[in-house]
């Protein structure tokens, strides 16, 4: 049997779908950016890392490797500017504990780079425990030198 609605019905459904895009839930929730996460298989940090990317709206997959600091070479991050692990999102590399701002700040720059990191593993960065003791310095990565892409 066929189904038919009034026009008022339907103008409603379709008035009320466009708000809700509009306000952003839906729409925040199909926009989420897909990233990929490669980790040492036992780093607690990373998972905490994955986490708060996926509180801030990006899909994160989780990769466990052994290969990780070939793979960041592979990048093209020297082993003085290594972070803990390595996420890719939309073309872009992201190194280590690097604060969602400035991944969202890449992501709608879109700068000419390869991508960008924060090296080591500093405390009270996300994903990891204790206080900041100091601002984060993030690089940007391309050819040549790494040169600072933001500091918070």
């Amino acid at each position: 049997m066929k189904r038919t609605f009034p026009v008022s019905i339907i103008v409603a459904a379709i008035i009320g779908a466009a708000a809700a895009m509009a306000s952003g839930a839906p729409a925040a929730a199909a926009e989420a950016k897909a990233a990929t996460l490669y980790k040492n298989p036992q780093c607690g940090c990373c998972e905490g890392y994955a986490e708060y990317l996926r509180d801030n709206g990006y899909a994160v997959s989780v990769k466990p490797t052994h290969d990780l600091a070939l793979m960041s070479r592979e990048a093209g991050i020297p082993d003085d500017y290594q972070g803990c692990h390595l996420t890719y999102i939309d073309g872009y590399v992201v190194s280590g504990h690097v604060p969602v701002g400035i991944v969202d700040r890449l992501m709608s720059e879109r700068p000419d780079i390869k991508g960008i990191t924060l090296p080591g593993m500093p405390m009270g960065s996300p994903g990891m425990g204790g206080e900041k003791s100091e601002p984060f310095t993030v690089y940007g990565i391309a050819d040549g030198a790494p040169e600072v892409y933001a500091v918070e």
